[in-house]
């Protein structure tokens, strides 16, 4: 069994993202190819966006650290540290009020 520290990956990860010049930075922390569910720890530096793109299908965040939108549309889905976001499955984005961690898990077959 592995255990990884998902505070200190946050960390590394808004560092990593606050030297980034596109304002991100990710690791994934599970699966791939051979998984049915990939998660991934999403860093962003605060007034910082994903862009809107298409849902990867089944997913959640989970916010680790700071203030994120996610929107869709007219909708918008506010969420703090320790927050639980379900993604829509449709155009979204992602945007970081302040400094901000998420944990994202797909669900990568049907």
């Amino acid at each position: 069994m592995k255990t990884t520290s998902l505070h200190q990956l946050a960390d590394e990860q808004l560092a990593a993202a606050r030297e980034a010049s596109s304002g991100r930075a990710s690791v994934t922390v599970f699966g791939g190819h051979e998984h049915d569910l990939r998660q991934t720890v999403v860093a962003l530096a605060g007034g910082r966006s994903l862009g809107e793109h298409e849902s990867p299908g089944d997913a959640s965040l989970q916010v680790l650290v700071g203030t994120v939108r996610l929107t869709a549309g007219e909708d918008v889905w506010e969420g703090g540290a320790g927050d639980y976001l379900v993604i829509p499955p449709h155009r979204h984005d992602l945007h970081a009020d302040t400094d901000a961690v998420v944990l994202l898990t797909v669900a990568t077959r049907s």
